[in-house]
């Protein structure tokens, strides 16, 4: 019984870790964003949600260019989650 549990947990250790190599190889390469830099975007796919910070924070956003490649950039941006208590 004790072998049929370690079997199985070893089992679906190696089944997540797999999975794990699975995502990390489906996500593109995160290139940070320069001044000037030429951005073929066709369609936009995600963006970080900036309306819960406040203040300058790195920001990603995924999109896909004219040859239907994913991309990500990462850039500095503002948040739009400040308020004023006044």
């Amino acid at each position: 019984m004790k072998s049929l549990i370690i079997a199985l947990t070893l089992s679906l250790a190696a089944t997540g870790a797999l999975a794990g190599s699975m995502d990390q190889e489906a996500q593109p390469p995160v290139t940070q964003y320069t001044y000037g830099m030429h951005l073929d975007i066709a369609r936009v796919v995600e963006m970080t949600d900036l309306s819960t910070f406040c203040g300058i924070m790195p920001a990603r956003m995924t999109y896909e260019d004219s040859q239907m490649q994913r991309n990500t950039i990462e850039y500095l941006v503002w948040g739009t989650g400040c308020k004023n208590d006044y």
